[in-house]
């Protein structure tokens, strides 16, 4: 089976500072990925450099067929048309509608007709429990409501894969139990996700692979059950007894 993305020594810097340092990594159709380690690990830069969001220094990275070392020569809107990424900010349009934010996109950059966006619109938002909110603005909407609506503009342009960063730590841990319930029932579905969380018992319960980053490196990777309950390195033990 081919990988949906593949990662090989990738290495990213900012100025003089290394943030990853030689990562390899593959990612099946189908997986959830989750990816857990301490902040400045280089988890978030990872996850944009598989958007194109972020330049690679060095090393392959290929993503749903797109070659991102080949910067140059990449279709980056083709990209993320294949490739949605929700933040952990919501990067809602404030002056729309929940329903214009979802069909923003479809009618600008897929140029479907208004009928048509609108229709994937009502699937996405009853997919992610919103289809009431249609026509409410985000000021109307609680946080977890509007990071909803945020997966949903991301599901409709129909992605091969789903990236999440943090998605769930700017919320309370009602909401937070919301955005993760939409989020289970994506990976149920079938859709590949690469996510990085704090959310240990998320990442236990449903990651298929947990990756442990540290130094800018994949410290650690397998089953979560694995690597929670036996740590191969003094790092991983501190990080998950720490979160205990």
């Amino acid at each position: 089976m081919s990988a949906i993305v593949s990662i090989r020594n990738l290495h990213k810097s900012f100025g003089p500072v290394p943030v990853l340092n030689g990562v390899s990594l593959d990612v099946q159709k189908g997986q959830m990925i989750a990816i857990i380690g301490r902040s400045g690990s280089g988890k978030s830069t990872l996850l944009r450099c598989l958007n194109g969001l972020e330049r690679v220094d060095s090393g392959d990275i290929s993503v749903c067929g797109h070659h991102i070392h080949l910067h140059d020569k990449l279709n980056l809107r083709q990209l993320r048309q294949q490739v949605g990424i929700v933040f952990q900010s919501y990067n809602l349009f404030p002056h729309v509608t929940v329903e214009r934010n979802v069909t923003l996109a479809l009618t600008t950059i897929k140029k479907l007709a208004s009928a048509e966006a609108k229709k994937i619109a009502r699937e996405v938002l009853t997919l992610v429990g919103l289809q009431d909110k249609k026509d409410a603005y985000p000021e109307q909407l609680s946080g977890g409501q509007q990071q909803r609506v945020a997966i949903a503009r991301s599901l409709a342009m129909a992605p091969e894969l789903m990236l999440f960063d943090e998605v769930t730590s700017a919320l309370d841990p009602e909401l937070t139990a919301e955005v993760l319930k939409v989020m289970e029932d994506l990976s149920r579905q079938g859709m590949t996700m690469v996510l990085v969380t704090h959310e240990m018992a998320f990442a236990r319960k449903l990651a298929d692979i947990l990756v442990f980053m540290h130094q800018g490196k994949v410290w650690e990777i397998g089953p979560p059950d694995e690597l929670f309950a036996h740590p191969k390195t003094p790092e991983l033990a501190k990080f998950v007894s720490s979160d205990l």
